[in-house]
């Protein structure tokens, strides 16, 4: 009888995923791929390189089996859950050895220590609570205020949405996320996915030391063949009254996270509802500290004044506590500008920043924002006797460069 070593096979956990593509986009080798209802990794081609894990933005990718025979595509795209943690039973196979087991435990263990390899939290966050809520076991919030923070009459709406937990805990860092279940069924009778939000308040509530949080919501209506579209999520959370029921699952992501020491000088650069995040890690700084000696820099795209969310109440913050740069590149009789421009045009002060080891750099936004706001920076350095391409894998290995993009 032939004996089947084990293996540890990479999976990736249907209940907490969300269908965000990262991790397909992230694989070098295209050992990851998806039907219309899972992402999954082909275990004939995953080399356990880990380039997926970090990127992840809830944890989803980072699950691993010991199987003495790999679980198909086929069967993972049918999954609505994990298998049990336990080994696969063949009618060929007999009992692993211990050197068997305990090599199939040390590609956990390297799977383990190698996440965050390239992307790691800055090193005064504080730790985070992961996955709390799932799918199986939400947590119920309720709807405590709904209200638009962009221009009525502009193409952008954005809603300022703030969800209450009542005495349900639910912790969570600046910088984290949240998903939505989204309620009812997709075409074939399948509970639609969990769809993920920026948490917009800081860690002790929208309100100060209460249970509560709030999301900045754009919602999505577009026009494909000739037919209006409609954000399934957005729309839904957008048209919440006051007083409505939430499923909620989390909270997500254990990187992108506000550094607790008071000499950071933190750099926000965002679009849209990007902003999220980071009126987060301003408000933290403004409630606690106010006189802190780090800085904060807010580099912030939209269209017009109209379509940026927070317009007014950003204008309001006092200039000790940060520096407003707010960028539009629609405004009438003058030329088009993005975040990648104004900085050039502060490149002096930026240069400073980046020489500085407290200073850490936080983008989020539309993916197409990140290289050229990459570009940007790499001008910056060549400009000022740095180089950008050692000073940014310095910078990401100290937890001192972030990028969330969508």
């Amino acid at each position: 009888m032939s004996v089947v070593q084990p293996i540890r096979q990479h999976l990736i956990d249907p209940e907490i995923c969300i269908r965000c593509n990262t991790c397909e986009e992230s694989c070098p080798i295209d050992a990851v791929t998806h039907n219309d209802d899972n992402y999954v990794v082909d275990a004939d081609k995953c080399e356990y390189c880990l380039h997926c894990i970090a990127p992840c933005p809830t944890g989803a990718i980072d699950n691993w089996r010991s199987v003495s025979q790999p679980y198909s595509l086929e069967e993972q795209m049918e999954w609505e859950e994990l298998p049990p943690e336990r080994q696969r039973e063949e009618t060929d196979a007999e009992p692993a050895s211990e050197a068997s087991e305990a090599e199939a435990a040390g590609i956990l263990e390297i799977a383990h220590a190698g996440q965050g390899s390239s992307v790691v939290p800055p090193s005064s966050a504080a730790e985070p609570y992961i996955n709390v809520y799932t799918r199986a076991q939400p947590a119920i919030a309720r709807v405590m205020g709904n209200r638009r923070i962009t221009e009525d009459g502009t193409e952008s709406d954005v809603r300022h949405i703030v969800l209450d937990f009542g005495s349900t805990a639910f912790p969570f860092l600046e910088g984290q996320s949240i998903g939505i279940v989204p309620p009812g069924t997709d075409e074939r009778g399948r509970a639609h996915a969990i769809r993920l939000y920026s948490v917009a308040s800081p860690r002790d509530g929208e309100r100060a030391n209460h249970n509560n949080l709030a999301l900045s919501v754009k919602r999505v209506v577009y026009t494909e063949n000739g037919e209006e579209v409609r954000g399934l999520a957005s729309n839904y959370l957008c048209d919440l009254e006051r007083g409505a029921e939430v499923k909620v699952t989390g909270p997500f992501g254990n990187t992108f996270l506000m550094p607790n020491h008071p000499e950071a000088n933190l750099i926000m650069i965002c679009t849209g509802t990007g902003a999220a995040p980071f009126r987060a890690m301003t408000e933290r700084r403004r409630r606690y500290f106010s006189n802190a000696s780090g800085k904060l820099l807010l580099l912030f795209g939209a269209r017009t004044p109209g379509e940026l969310p927070y317009f007014g109440p950003l204008n309001k913050l006092p200039e000790r506590l940060i520096d407003r740069q707010l960028v539009f590149s629609r405004l009438p009789g003058q030329d088009k500008e993005y975040v990648q421009d104004r900085m050039r045009k502060h490149a002096d002060v930026l240069a400073e920043y980046l020489k500085d080891e407290n200073t850490f750099v936080f983008i989020c936004g539309l993916k197409g924002m990140e290289q050229g706001v990459d570009e940007a920076f790499a001008e910056i350095c060549q400009n000022h006797e740095l180089d950008w391409s050692e000073l940014s894998t310095q910078m990401q290995a100290a937890g001192r460069y972030h990028v969330e993009t969508y």
